[in-house]
């Protein structure tokens, strides 16, 4: 790996009560981004059945999330690189890390948020919920509902890559998306809680992000409300440890990898950082869209700053910034982002809910149209519907931005060939990874059950959130100067999380290779 150029960091911009907004910049994308699957999917399948409570898991991922996001751009503050290419700078190497994270990273690849996709916008072009194995009328002919699901997959998903292919600098693109998505849909989603929700509902959603420990439990009634139980409380009341209900370990695997970011999707906050042009990113540059950012171009390697008193005041300054839009954007953007479909599910589907697939969010705009009634019903159904689209389609996009800025940035630094190439360049090199991961997602919608997809890529993304806990850790232990390295607390709590992503990650892989 190459040698950082040395430049000055410049001046963090003043933060007032006028510039704040302006300032709002990596959290506000990724804060969109994090509501989407996990949220959308896993949430209203998980509490639909058992309620609430089972939240928590959410809760500690989501923490989890902050700090490692804190972490990530600290090390892009210093030199400008994104996180992952500080990952293939410790030894043993790059080709060493190159085959571990391509394992790691297996899991973003799988679209199963385009076949999540599909089903909301089949159900408002049809009426209802489409089944594969039914014929529904539509544009003069009849089509199956399993035709009619694989075209809109393949249409959404080749649909949500055109942001990334024009509008400039690729940021600039996904930041517009993204803030359209979160106007629309959690103000939509706001108003059904103000207007059609009770206190007894979110009572029990937002006491669930605190009831640690709470875990669904075999139950000899087994046609009744699913039974719950705390672990801590049992172990503190002697009752040894519960017999733990495995049969949803999977799915609750998956909500807690994908609550928030989830897997190696986080670091793409990082890059962000940099094209936001914080720190040290505003001497590297940024990654320019096919069409429209002919005047944009990304140096190859990072520049850091020499170590004075006044260089520490803004490193420290530029941290704030990041603290901030952590804190104040991503942070809460996720709580509701989980909160507010869970609450759909809790108030309008009954206890005990099996939702086959990915029909819970179908599920829960129905029970909303039942609840309502004429004449509002069913434009409350649709918009349901619509909304479920719209927080899973433009998470295709910032999935498939973040999986090809990790290679991307990675081989545009590491590789010697492509070192020689002029920065402009580095979009020709984007959009050809583009069409390979745009051709690798169709092979997968035509060959792969969605499902199994979901829960694979659950499992995989929380191995590779455990193991890229303690892989940031050594980053910034070793490539930082000692003046600018991590707290103990920081230390401590990559450490925690990573262990406890890694426990998820076991009890998940050892469930869906049947041994649970």
């Amino acid at each position: 790996m190459p040698a950082w150029d040395v430049g000055e960091l410049p001046e963090a911009p003043r933060l007032t009560l006028r510039s704040w907004t302006q300032l709002i910049g990596p959290g506000l994308v990724m804060g969109g981004a994090s509501i989407g699957g996990g949220e959308w999917i896993s949430g209203p399948l998980t509490t639909a059945k058992y309620g609430g409570a089972i939240l928590w898991l959410s809760t500690i991922s989501i923490l989890v999330q902050v700090l490692y996001n804190i972490e990530i751009s600290r090390y892009t503050l210093y030199c400008g690189e994104p996180i992952f290419t500080g990952k293939f700078r410790l030894r043993p190497g790059p080709l060493f890390w190159l085959v571990v994270y391509l394992a790691l990273d297996f899991g973003s690849v799988f679209p199963y948020i385009a076949s999540a996709a599909a089903t909301p916008l089949a159900a408002m072009l049809v009426g209802q919920i489409a089944q594969p194995d039914k014929y529904y009328p539509l544009l003069g002919t009849s089509i199956s509902g399993y035709a009619l699901l694989q075209t809109l997959k393949y249409i959404v998903f080749v649909g949500m890559m055109l942001p990334l292919v024009f509008g400039g600098k690729v940021y600039n693109s996904l930041k517009a998306l993204i803030s359209f998505k979160i106007v629309v849909v959690l103000g939509f989603l706001l108003f059904v809680a103000a207007v059609h929700s009770s206190w007894e509902t979110w009572i029990e959603i937002l006491t669930g992000f605190l009831k640690i420990g709470s875990v669904p439990v075999v139950s000899d009634h087994a046609q009744g409300t699913p039974v719950l139980d705390n672990v801590f409380a049992a172990l503190w009341q002697g009752r040894g440890l519960p017999a733990i209900d495995m049969s949803m370990v999977a799915v609750l695997g998956a909500l807690a990898a994908i609550s928030g970011s989830g897997g190696l999707t986080n670091t793409a906050i990082s890059a962000y950082t940099r094209d936001q042009g914080w720190g040290m990113g505003k001497h590297v540059g940024a990654v320019p869209s096919m069409v429209g950012g002919e005047q944009l171009k990304l140096s190859h390697t990072g520049m850091v700053f020499e170590l004075t008193q006044a260089s520490i005041a803004k490193f420290r300054a530029w941290r704030r910034f990041v603290l901030r839009d952590q804190l104040a954007v991503w942070m809460p953007a996720c709580f509701v982002g989980v909160a507010l479909p869970c609450m759909l599910s809790v108030q309008f589907l009954s206890r005990n809910t099996d939702a086959k697939e990915w029909e819970a969010a179908a599920l829960t705009a129905g029970g909303l149209r039942d609840a309502v009634g004429p004449p509002w019903g069913e434009w409350y159904w649709h918009m349901v519907l619509f909304c479920g689209f719209l927080v899973l389609a433009p998470n295709i996009a910032t999935t498939a931005d973040g999986v090809l800025r990790r290679w991307v940035d990675v081989c545009w630094t590491a590789l010697p060939s492509l070192r020689k190439w002029d920065p402009h360049r580095i979009r020709g090199l984007y959009f050809a990874a583009l069409c390979g991961y745009a051709g690798f997602g169709l092979v997968s919608l035509t060959l792969w059950n969605p499902v199994q997809l979901l829960n694979w890529a659950g499992a995989i993304y929380n191995a590779a959130m455990g193991f890229s806990c303690l892989h940031v850790l050594a980053v910034n232990l070793v490539l930082l100067p000692r003046e600018l390295r991590p707290g103990w607390f920081e230390r401590i709590g990559l450490v925690a999380g990573g262990g406890f992503f890694m426990l998820l990650f076991v009890v998940s892989a050892l469930k869906l290779l049947g041994g649970l």
